[in-house]
């Protein structure tokens, strides 16, 4: 099955300076910002997914600037997201409506006929149907009984913005691949709407709402949908939270999926932030240490407010906790006592309270031990892609965007590979070389590891 990376125009910024926590005053975002296949040197991805609502318009706030925006329509989603050089040839553009980002509204803001011509326009290469989320769902349900009447009705404008789509994007002569997005509130509704979108004509179905839902409910989803359509058909799973158990997918005639979860990960997971294979099919995990910018994280902000700490106590604490973790790093400082000041640090953060090295509360000796792992596996010395040997140690450290996004793109190419691994995706890329580079012992000693 292809992995389709669902992109919201995140980028690391290759100016920025970890010792001195700042990029260059004359970096432009957009411009001047890494994207994953950037980074990475390769793309790990089979294609990627950008949504109208992220790319937004005077309806709908997107994740771009209206100059994005507006640059997007102009050159095209390939040449924006620059994957237009010959390497990149074989990369899919998928594009759908963000049917999440309009869930509240009684009707989809865009039509179909707008949502055929965005896709040509742009020159995607595959187009979703336009369909309004149903958030019930009850796997228990037969035939098509149960659903409320909010339900039905989002079922049926589902149905038949599909059909609009699909012949307004035969009328307009386009190229892109119509996809028939399938809305339903349980398996055997959404296996009569894969029914009804093969009889209007689709060739490739699209199974969306599956966020929210457990690998046995979206399995449960599969298996019904595949029961009422030729085998023939090809099967996309939209926004597929699950993505760390796509194995237990196998067998299920998937084409695609599409995630973002291996990037989010990195910085909205309290302890899943850094992929590592195991050599044997799976995927484990590392937990990265998390040190807060003290004057500028919004807990710690409102602690020092309440009076609960002075600011130059967290200041102080948060360059031993920095200064300790590179000295670790460069082989100067034992895991025993580079522990210490990152604790004090972390009960701060995570305690509301200064650690005078007693008992540490339950939250915190189990990161404690977490944290132990990672210090002592050294993951990030263990991998040659080019996130990890250009941040060293650094793409450990839960803070700030650059660190976590560097680590995100390090779990996008991780995980891609291990879809390689399980003989899941039809097509191999470059290995995730675990071999400690030669660059590790430069890089650490590049460091002035002098106390702020």
């Amino acid at each position: 099955m292809k992995f389709i990376y669902s992109d919201s125009l995140d980028g690391v910024d290759p100016t920025f300076n970890f010792l001195k926590e700042s990029g260059s005053p004359e970096r432009q975002p957009y411009w001047d910002d890494l994207l994953p296949h950037e980074l990475l040197g390769y793309a790990p991805y089979d294609g990627v997914l950008v949504s109208k609502a992220t790319v937004g318009d005077h309806r709908i706030k997107g994740s771009y600037t209206i100059g994005q925006a507006r640059r997007f329509e102009l050159v095209g989603a390939r040449k924006f997201l620059r994957l237009d050089s010959p390497e990149f040839k074989n990369i899919e553009i998928f594009g759908d409506c963000g049917a999440f980002s309009y869930a509240k509204e009684d009707e989809p803001p865009f039509t179909p006929e707008e949502m055929a011509e965005f896709y040509a326009e742009c020159k995607f290469t595959h187009g979703c149907s336009v369909d309004h989320i149903i958030f019930d769902f009850d796997d228990k349900l037969s035939g098509m009984s149960g659903g409320t009447a909010e339900a039905k009705r989002r079922f049926e404008i589902t149905l038949e913005n599909a059909d609009i789509f699909l012949r307004a994007n035969r009328e307009i002569g386009s190229s892109v691949v119509p996809i028939g997005a399938i809305q339903g509130w349980s398996p055997d509704s959404m296996a009569e709407a894969a029914r009804c979108l093969v009889g209007q004509g689709y060739k490739y179905l699209a199974l969306g709402g599956m966020a929210p839902l457990n690998s046995s409910q979206i399995q449960k989803s599969i298996e019904a949908v595949r029961s009422k359509i030729p085998s023939w058909i090809k099967l996309h799973v939209l926004g597929f939270a699950k993505a760390d158990e796509i194995q237990y997918f196998k067998g299920y005639g998937i084409e695609s999926f599409d995630t973002t979860s291996p990037l989010l990960r990195s910085f909205k997971d309290a302890t899943k932030n850094y992929y590592m294979p195991t050599g044997d099919g799976k995927l484990d995990y590392y937990t990265a240490i998390r040190i807060p910018q003290a004057l500028e994280n919004p807990r710690l902000k409102k602690f020092v407010k309440m009076g609960v700490f002075k600011a130059e106590d967290l200041v102080k604490l948060e360059a031993d906790a920095l200064s300790s973790l590179r000295q670790y790093d460069a082989g100067i400082r034992p895991l025993s006592s580079t522990l210490d000041p990152i604790i004090a640090y972390n009960a701060a953060f995570v305690d509301g309270e200064l650690y005078n090295g007693g008992t540490l509360s339950p939250k915190m000796q189990d990161l404690k031990d977490k944290y132990i792992k990672t210090l002592s596996h050294r993951p990030w010395d263990r991998c040659s892609c080019k996130a990890c040997t250009g941040a060293g140690v650094e793409v450990m450290m839960f803070r700030g965007n650059t660190r976590n996004k560097s680590r995100g793109f390090h779990n996008i190419g991780v995980y891609a590979q291990h879809l390689n691994d399980l003989e899941l995706r039809p097509k191999a890329i470059p290995v995730t070389d675990t071999t400690p580079p030669a660059a590790a012992k430069e890089r650490q000693q590049s460091f002035d590891f002098t106390p702020f």
